[in-house]
């Protein structure tokens, strides 16, 4: 196991319930974390993090309590020895401590291990060491476990210390996947949290609560602070610490259901323009999360990797484009742009891998709706595609055009674990080839669900596990994460939807067309 942040469980309780959230802050040197920037060393707050992991390179991220250089040694071998030190970025106030650096010149296929410290800017003290591993992507037919979820403390589910903090993450950690696709809902900006919360039978949660989460986001500091939370919880820290992430966003990350151009009209914000708070808030994401800009197609979320002759993933962005949740249910509406979308369908007709996975941060069949208006691709009309699904069905006709094969769509957003079969025989749009979206969350927030079907594209759900009630506790067993495991030999994909705990609740092998 890698070394960790020595903010084990007391020292989070501390942090959180006592220490008015100075290790959560985004701020060096202002407010709160004024008192924390000291004499001594520097502190390396909030863990480490790899992402964005390519054949021969990778994201490493970590912050520091104070301004400081990153310094990352990377090495084959776990004792560092023979290790190569490269210099990363300081850890500035500009970025509220946060840095990352690309680690270049990596052999594919191999687990690399890296050691992060923080140097004082006059060179003299260095940070204690925070360790992390990562493994490149394959070039070959290796096999690939990855697994999925999103939707993290939300609904006024934060860090609760009595059930042993974000459990889930642990549970993923011991699947030991390659890596772990975030699909978004990665803080909830708009989801202020409360010490304790009385569950219907009587029963107390208890939250780890921060000056940042006691009110909905607005500042960059504040949105900062959202980020800053998660990882406070030593489960996220291992967790990040030891499996390379693909991140993607949704809408809570800047407020509820957002959108561009959007005017809010809600007492509890003072800055209602929601593209000034997504601005801020896309800053925030950037800084704490381990995405390299330069992956992304326009510099935003959207961009794809390779993982062996097997998988390749497909990140999107079905939230920075999207038209007014307010506009008509049937005439043409988008939720990629037609940049993202073309360069979707391009992308997975040029790629060669097996299985070309689409890490979806909406749903394309379940109707969610936002008040009597729609939030997702879904219009909850029958009949021909109308709204965002024309979008939707542009893809899925010129990639069946093109004769893609082999697409699965993975996706969390609505709260609970589905599987969902697309087909034109129950269509009313009959223009695409059958396949599979696998919906799994929530990752530590309130369960919800199932949400209906609308028929235009045929959607039949396989398998549903969803609570009895709305908004059911991360403690009564419906957080949620998916597993996909590639057979490097045959090919073959086999999916596992699994609780909390890790326990598989249906799993199904799907074998390659066309091999």
């Amino acid at each position: 196991m890698t070394e960790q942040t020595p903010l084990h469980r007391r020292g989070v309780l501390k942090a959180g319930l006592a220490g008015a959230g100075v290790l959560a802050s985004g701020v060096l040197g202002a407010g709160t974390a004024a008192a924390f920037v000291r004499g001594g060393r520097p502190v390396l707050t909030h863990g480490v993090q790899s992402g964005d992991v390519s054949t021969n390179s990778a994201i490493v991220w970590t912050r520091a309590d104070r301004p400081s250089r990153m310094l990352v040694e990377v090495s084959s071998d776990p004792s560092f020895r023979r290790a190569r030190r490269l210099r990363g970025p300081l850890l500035s106030p500009e970025t509220g401590g946060t840095g990352k650096l690309r680690i270049p010149g990596l052999v594919p296929g191999t687990e690399v291990h890296y050691r992060v410290t923080a140097e004082d800017l006059d060179g003299r003290v260095t940070s204690a060491p925070l360790t992390g591993r990562f493994r490149t992507a394959p070039l070959g037919p290796a096999n690939v476990l990855l697994v999925w979820s999103g939707d993290v403390a939300g609904q006024g589910w934060g860090i609760n210390p009595d059930i042993g903090g974000m459990a889930a993450y642990a549970a993923m950690a011991a699947r030991r996947p390659d890596l772990f696709l975030h699909n978004g809902d990665t803080v909830y900006a708009d989801g202020p949290l409360t010490e304790t919360v009385t569950l219907p039978d009587g029963r107390t949660w208890r939250n780890v609560v921060t000056p940042e989460k006691t009110k909905v986001a607005e500042t960059l500091d504040e949105y900062r602070g959202q980020f800053a939370y998660n990882l406070l919880d030593e489960n996220v820290r291992a967790f990040a610490a030891a499996v390379p992430s693909y991140v993607q966003w949704d809408d809570h990350e800047v407020t509820n259901n957002w959108y561009p151009g959007e005017i809010l009209d809600l007492p509890q914000y003072t800055e209602r323009r929601v593209d000034v708070l997504a601005r801020r808030a896309f800053q925030a994401f950037h800084e704490w999360q381990p995405i390299d800009a330069k992956a992304a197609v326009d510099g935003r979320v959207y961009r794809s990797f390779t993982r062996g002759r097997h998988a390749e993933i497909f990140v999107l962005d079905m939230r920075s484009y999207k038209d007014a949740n307010t506009s008509d249910k049937t005439a043409p509406g988008t939720v990629l742009g037609q940049r993202q979308a073309s360069w979707l369908v391009r992308e997975l007709a040029r790629s060669t891998a097996t299985w070309k996975i689409v890490q979806a941060d909406l749903p394309i069949g379940l109707i969610v709706p936002d008040g009597d208006h729609i939030e997702g691709v879904a219009n909850g009309l029958p009949g021909a595609p109308g709204g965002r699904e024309s979008e939707l069905a542009w893809v899925l006709r010129e990639i069946a055009r093109r004769r893609v094969r082999n697409v699965v769509w993975l996706t969390a957003d609505v709260h609970y674990t589905a599987a969902h079969h697309y087909s034109p025989d129950r269509a009313s749009f009959t223009d695409f080839e059958p396949f599979w979206e696998f919906v799994s969350g929530p990752l530590h927030a309130g369960a919800f669900g199932p949400n209906t079907l609308d028929p235009t594209f045929g959607p039949k759900a396989e398998f549903v596990h969803a609570p009895p009630v709305a908004n059911t506790s991360p403690m009564d067993g419906y957080q949620h994460f998916g597993e996909l495991d590639i057979d490097g030999a045959s090919g073959d994909l086999t999916v596992h939807l699994r609780d909390g705990t890790g326990a598989s609740l249906w799993t199904k092998t799907l074998r390659p067309e066309g091999r």
